[in-house]
Order: structure tokens, then sequence, then C-alpha cells
């Protein structure tokens, strides 16, 4: 589920950048997230094995 909104949100920022569109600071926070979501799923896949 963790890959699955990271995706999402990064597919959101690459939308962001190629159509030039941003409002404020969000497409940035967007990729943010996506970056925090999938270390953190880096991390927990790493204790669970």
């Amino acid at each position: 589920m963790l890959w699955t909104i990271a995706v999402i949100l990064i597919i959101l920022w690459a939308l962001g950048l190629v159509s030039s569109y941003t409002m404020g600071g969000f497409i940035h926070i967007l990729l943010v997230l996506a970056v925090i979501v999938v270390l953190l799923n880096l991390f927990q896949g790493r204790r669970r094995g």
C-alpha cells in the first residue's frame, strides 16, 4: 500500500512539473512525501527481513 501511495504522489509531482502548473510549493511537498514514504517502506522491509 505504501508503494502505491508513493507512486501516485510521484506521478502527480511529475505531471505538475510537465504542465508547469504548481500551486505554490504543493507539488514539491508531494515529492517530499513520496520520498519519505519510500524510505519508510525500505526501512520497515529491512527490519522484517
